[in-house]
């Protein structure tokens, strides 16, 4: 038996319409606008503040400042980092001027320093000549780590240097150079008779051709005297010691050498031997 269910005249599908589908598109904010701008205009006010900065002429530099130099004249310090001058002081390319001076023979080492408002600070320190160094026919002044500084001239008659020969070694190619080797040598020779002043004030020329035998030749004097290769100054003053004695024995005297303990070996000038 089946039963059909009356039919409920109130009951209808309800009808629904599709909601309308939202844009993916917003609207400008007026916000986002005026943020921009607003960035724009900052970015722009820094940047011409610090294009009036850096082109104030408060800060544009002025002066240079130079310490420590002795042989080198403030004019000549001067001349290599001129270009500095009226530069900015906050954007001066210090690093540059600073290898054009070290390109001076003079200049071991050099330091730059800005000093607000205006001035930059040249601090240098300068090579010391240790003696004379024969190349091609001229004398140059040349320092312990064999470097030439200048060539030698009456504006540098102050000095009161010896000759070192044995510094050039023959040049496999290219120019002759200097040998750091003996360079370094000859400066340990001067370093171990420098606490007597009086005896490196004497000395007039070192050969250093052997580095295990320094030759010295002191003033008023026309011995070749062996050193060897250390006790500089024991074995120099042993021989001034006896040089009077020594004198009396033999007139001309070729070399005398003080390489052995308690021991001198003195060779006399012969014809066969004699230096020009």
């Amino acid at each position: 038996m089946s039963v059909k269910a009356a039919t409920e005249k109130n009951f209808r599908r309800a009808r629904v319409k599709p909601g309308k589908r939202r844009s993916s598109k917003r609207p400008v904010s007026w916000r986002a606008i005026r943020i921009v701008v607003i960035g724009v205009l900052v970015t722009y006010a820094v940047y011409r503040a610090c294009d009036l900065v850096l082109s104030a002429s408060a800060l544009q530099v002025r002066h240079i400042s130079v310490n420590g130099n002795s042989k080198m004249s403030v004019a000549e310090v001067h001349a290599l980092a001129d270009g500095v001058r009226g530069k900015s002081i906050l954007t001066a390319d210090l690093a540059a001027y600073r290898r054009r001076l070290l390109a001076s023979p003079w200049v071991a080492e050099v330091g730059l320093r800005r000093v607000l408002p205006s001035t930059v600070e040249v601090f240098i320190s300068e090579r010391e000549p240790m003696g004379l160094c024969r190349l091609q026919k001229q004398l140059y002044l040349v320092d312990r780590a064999g470097v030439l500084i200048d060539e030698f001239g009456p504006q540098y008659a102050q000095f009161d240097l010896p000759l070192i020969d044995g510094l050039v070694r023959p040049p496999s190619s290219g120019q002759p150079a200097i040998d750091e080797r003996r360079a370094e040598f000859a400066a340990r020779v001067i370093d171990g008779i420098a606490p007597r002043k009086d005896l490196a004030r004497s000395i007039s020329q070192i050969d250093v051709n052997d580095l295990h035998d320094a030759v010295v030749l002191i003033e008023g004097d026309t011995a070749l005297l062996h050193l060897g290769d250390d006790r500089f100054l024991e074995r120099l003053q042993s021989y001034v010691d006896v040089a009077p004695a020594l004198r009396e024995r033999v007139q001309d005297i070729d070399y005398v050498d003080l390489r052995f303990k308690d021991h001198l070996y003195v060779r006399p000038v012969t014809a066969a031997h004699k230096r020009p």
